[in-house]
């Protein structure tokens, strides 16, 4: 081979090789969302040539989070992906990425010292003003502002569960809705399993609804399940969740759901990959991205179903 050409071949691998980065992704647990988001990273992560992603799961188990974070570091990754369950964990987070002057991106889940994240790290959400404000003011139009509600909330030291229950309580306040009532609200964990158990409790004890608006389409699922158990029919239910996922575009489809909001998983996973790739090269970018929220409803579910070739 010409000595010409193996030079240019060997210096084409090596710029391949520095342009190489890594990312490690640190999901705290993988519920139906965020295992969504984790396939949003993944597949995004694939188109960009050279980068490799590397993930971790903590099982629900902030300490072993923590651990797989500072794994990352140690294995020199140029950037950190994390999904935290609890905002609070962020400073510890923000601390040990920062020392290791690795770039840190926070997804989904907004850590609770945002206000102090350095220039290395930045945040990949939605504006959760957006999600219950939208689910909450549809099922006051449904309800034609008159209505007892239950309310099913996330993990409680959650950033989306604490807005999105602050959200319906902003739009009770407002002249249209202000004769809804909330007459029971407790956490389900975002889970269907605890959700059912929750709504299986208020029927056992007689409490009487109009409708149910959940932090999250898992948990709407699971009361749907408990009040079809219970004889309960949909048509005189309204039931609200979040997220859009293909189990709760399935339920509305058949009548069971009446209300959900898109939160992208797809798009909130491809851009964090984008905003650390950024970071990882020296580059700006702002400390909040968000992705918007879109309503869902039986009326516009056409949209937003997976397309079939």
């Amino acid at each position: 081979m010409n000595k010409a050409i193996l030079a240019a071949i060997i210096m084409s691998i090596a710029a391949s090789t520095a342009n190489a980065q890594t990312i490690g992704v640190a999901m705290s647990d993988l519920d139906k969302f965020r295992t969504a988001l984790l396939d949003g990273i993944v597949s995004h992560g694939k188109t960009i040539s050279g980068l490799k992603v590397v993930t971790q799961t903590a099982k629900g188990d902030n300490e072993l989070q923590k651990k797989q974070v500072q794994q990352f570091i140690a294995d020199k990754v140029d950037a950190i992906i994390v999904a935290v369950s609890d905002g609070d964990l962020g400073p510890q987070m923000t601390k040990l990425a920062s020392d290791a002057h690795i770039p840190l991106v926070y997804i989904n889940n907004v850590p609770s010292n945002l206000s102090d994240l350095p220039e290395t790290q930045a945040v990949v959400a939605s504006d959760e003003k957006e999600s219950g404000t939208l689910q909450t003011k549809e099922v006051c139009s449904l309800l034609k502002g008159k209505g007892r509600l239950v309310v099913l909330m996330g993990e409680p030291f959650h950033a989306a569960a604490r807005a999105r229950t602050q959200d319906i309580d902003n739009v009770l306040a407002t002249s249209a809705c202000k004769d809804l009532q909330v007459v029971e609200r407790q956490a389900a964990y975002w889970s269907r399993d605890y959700a059912d158990q929750q709504m299986q409790e208020w029927l056992s004890a007689g409490v009487k609804f109009d409708a149910v608006i959940a932090n999250n389409d898992e948990m709407a699922l699971g009361a749907i399940r408990a009040m079809k158990r219970n004889g309960i029919s949909m048509k005189n239910v309204v039931v609200a969740g979040i997220d859009a996922t293909d189990d709760a575009l399935a339920a509305m489809q058949a009548g069971d759901l009446a209300v959900t909001v898109l939160q992208s998983a797809s798009g909130q996973g491809a851009a964090a990959v984008d905003v650390a790739i950024k970071l990882a090269s020296g580059q700006k970018v702002s400390r909040e991205n968000n992705v918007p929220f879109e309503l869902v409803t039986p009326q516009n579910i056409t949209n937003y179903l997976p397309k079939t070739q």
